[in-house]
């Protein structure tokens, strides 16, 4: 959720620090702030409330000198959004400031032991509990502050990773991470970067160490890093080349990152298929499927699991499962399976769906999946992150940093690579013919080109978006593989212009929404031709009679459907399994074209976060 970035060598911090806060302002924007150690050994915190501009702003005529320190863009958890609430948080004496992400579990223990030790809080924060409980030991035992980190951290419950300054040492940072993501880069100078993911560290240098749980990380400018964990055991963390060019994290001419993301997804799924379909067009190599073949291929069940977008793209991936492999496949939301007790076989593969790698809900997920002897497999954008090293195997979507906070083209590229994995495993399997099999990989590899046809609706689109700004309610329908993607489509609509939306299967309109349906409500209906299109005419027409607007999404060349909705628009022709690849384009534009007349901030769209690192 919330932002890190950190610093520690022979440049001035503060320019690195902001420049970092504004690369992770979509992970939290509500509060913004930092902490310097001057040239004086000063220690100097600076804090506001709303964007990193005004995080700016406000340092605009303060000391800001000093070779390190750490800052921090905040999501709210505990506390509202406030210059007292935002990070970094002092200890009692003002010696310590500490910056965190994720959930102290236990925080309120804690807090009443220390205020009956005569501690005051500033905050309504679980982080600076945090901060005091590390003082308050380091000082009543008389420890160095990394021993008193380990003290702490073995009393405490909950998700985090933290950045510690100590202005009694200013030469050194102290971090630490417990189910939260933390990456320290190495500079070619001697010095230190810290970030919550590579983005802001990119610019600097591509070597990195991802930390793991349990580690605490001391960073001495001109030191080796050392590592070690709550138990004071020595580290060996790999070091590992990040492969994130500027260019990716910058919005490259485009009003936002939503829209350059949208426009970006017939390269990212060149990239996402690159080296795993030969060049003949009639090969998919997968190498988690070389490695683990017997036991993907012997799978009793596949369960999918993942939250939000993702979740999306496992139940399309179902229909892909059982359809081409004949596999049994039950979808799961991860926050919801963790809890409740699921029948798991050992013989059963769990696929864990995550773009940041990081989601807590996911992560807890396979956990649970791992104790109960199922094969876990991993599907993730962010190279290093946890789930790929907490799964057995898996595949990255390589599409690129997705800076935007509503997903678009990790979901595509989810949906690639799920698709690329059904037709392995049914050709492994031999579910399909060697010539379906050969039709479908050709037809996956044409799927980049028909999107660039696809975003050619972009300004159809556009003149379109203001029609529905009056809106407070919309109604989505779509059926067979495109039920899923009408609850995406309305998902983002939600996320974005914060207009009610609701996606169904088109033929449960009758169960129930029906009676919202008047000539207030706008309908969007997935009408693309498959073999279910009949039946979607006939919903259509259910809407059309009772008032209903319908803007319809038809396959290039539709006739019927234009004479009957109040706006149409057009698709080139695919299979039917790959119809959420193009449907998603034209739906991911109203969303954000919608937003933009209503005046949102796309990329940052309220009491949302890029990455959820916290229950």
């Amino acid at each position: 959720m919330c932002g890190i970035v950190g610093y520690i060598g022979r440049k001035e911090a503060y320019p690195i620090l902001i420049k970092g806060l504004q690369r992770l302002e979509y992970r939290g924007y509500d509060s913004a702030g930092l902490a310097l150690i001057s040239e004086q050994s000063q220690l100097n915190v600076y804090k506001a409330k709303g964007k990193v501009a005004d995080l700016e702003a406000y340092c605009s005529e303060k000391d800001i000198s000093g070779y390190v320190g750490i800052a921090h863009t905040r999501w709210a958890t505990h506390g509202e959004p406030s210059s007292v609430n935002a990070h970094p948080h002092f200890s009692a004496s003002g010696r310590l400031a500490l910056i965190h992400n994720g959930i102290i579990e236990n925080y309120q223990t804690l807090k009443d032991k220390l205020s009956k030790r005569g501690i005051a809080f500033r905050s309504a924060t679980d982080t600076e509990v945090l901060v005091q409980l590390i003082e308050y030991i380091m000082i009543s035992n008389n420890l160095e502050l990394l021993e008193a980190v380990q003290v702490a951290l073995h009393q405490v419950i909950g998700a985090y990773a933290i950045a510690i300054l100590d202005r009694n040492h200013p030469d050194t940072i102290i971090c630490a991470r417990q189910s939260s993501p933390l990456v320290v880069g190495l500079g070619s100078d001697g010095s230190f970067y810290l970030a919550s993911d590579a983005s802001p560290i990119a610019e600097y240098t591509d070597q990195v160490v991802y930390l793991n749980d349990g580690d605490i990380a001391v960073l001495q400018e001109g030191e080796t890093l050392h590592v070690v964990n709550i138990d004071n055991v020595t580290q060996h963390p790999k070091v590992k080349q990040i492969d994130v060019t500027l260019g990716q994290l910058e919005k490259g001419g485009y009003p936002y990152f939503m829209l350059k993301e949208i426009f970006e997804q017939p390269g990212c799924l060149r990239d996402c298929m690159r080296g795993r379909i030969n060049a003949d067009r009639d090969k998919i190599t997968l190498s988690a499927v070389i490695d683990f073949r017997e036991k993907l291929v012997s799978a009793r069940r596949i369960i999918i699991v993942g939250c939000g977008t993702s979740w999306h793209a496992g139940l399309i991936g179902k229909q892909l499962f059982e359809s081409l492999c004949r596999i049994p496949v039950e979808v799961e939301y991860a926050s919801e399976f963790r809890y409740r007790e699921p029948v798991i076989f050992p013989d059963d593969v769990v696929i864990a769906i995550s773009q940041s790698g990081e989601t807590a809900d996911t992560l807890a997920a396979i956990e649970l999946a791992r104790k109960s002897g199922a094969f876990v497999f991993g599907i993730c954008n962010a190279i290093g992150a946890s789930i790929p090293r907490q799964t057995s195997t898996g595949v990255y979507i390589h599409v690129g940093p997705e800076i935007g906070v509503a997903s678009t083209k990790a979901f595509t590229g989810q949906v690639t690579v799920l698709s690329m994995l059904a037709l392995t495993l049914a050709n492994e399997r031999h579910t399909i013919s060697e010539e379906m099999y050969k039709e479908m990989v050709v037809e996956l590899t044409q799927i980049p080109d028909k999107m660039e046809q696809a975003l050619k609706t972009n300004e159809q689109i556009e003149r379109l978006a203001p029609i529905f700004t009056y809106a407070k309610n919309c109604l989505y329908l779509g059926r067979g593989y495109n039920y899923p993607v009408a609850l995406e489509g309305a998902l983002k609509l939600k996320e974005i212009s914060y207009i009610h939306a609701e996606g169904y299967p088109a033929a449960e309109m009758k169960h129930g929404p029906i009676a919202l349906i008047d000539s207030e409500m706008p309908v969007f209906v997935i009408a693309t031709r498959d073999k279910l299109y009949e039946k979607v005419i006939s919903n259509i027409q259910e809407v059309r009679a009772r008032g209903g607007r319908v803007t319809a999404l038809v396959t290039e060349g539709d006739e019927r459907i234009t004479q009957i909705a109040d706006h149409v628009i057009e698709l080139p022709d695919t299979l039917e399994c790959f119809q959420p690849l193009m449907v998603s384009i034209p739906l991911q534009l109203l969303a954000y074209h919608i937003a933009v007349c209503k005046g949102k901030d796309v990329d940052r769209p309220r009491n949302l976060a890029k990455s959820v690192t916290v229950e």
